[in-house]
């Protein structure tokens, strides 16, 4: 069955910089497309950054872009997928979902989620 296990997540000052991780197994996962969703309290999801399993342009949220980066790696059948989230600001405060969808859309809402990682900026 398809896991998909994050770390990373914590407590960084406005400004700040973290790297979330997302370990992604139990299947190939091409013809998909992998992202991360996050949710704030009292607020709706929303759908951070997404990226086509074999390449091309990935997808930003507005409220993220120029500041947040995914990314996949496929050493040695590991298969990780990153978000380089820097210029961090407490409105980026979330839990943080790892996601997977069959097909070239993340989709709403993707079919695998993560347990998810809590990010809290503040000072």
């Amino acid at each position: 069955q398809v896991q998909l296990v994050e770390s990373g997540g914590g407590l960084v000052q406005p400004g700040g910089s973290l790297r979330l991780s997302c370990v992604a197994s139990g299947r190939s996962f091409s013809g998909y497309t992998m992202g991360w969703f996050r949710q704030a309290p009292g607020k709706e999801r929303e759908s951070v950054a997404a990226i086509w399993w074999s390449g091309g342009n990935p997808y930003y949220g507005d409220s993220v872009k120029g500041r947040f980066t995914i990314s996949i790696s496929k050493d040695n059948a590991k298969n990780t997928v990153y978000l380089q989230m820097n210029s961090l600001k407490p409105e980026d405060t979330a839990v943080y979902y790892c996601v997977a969808n069959p097909g070239y859309a993340l989709g709403d809402p993707p079919r695998y989620w993560g347990q998810g990682t809590q990010v809290t900026v503040s000072s």
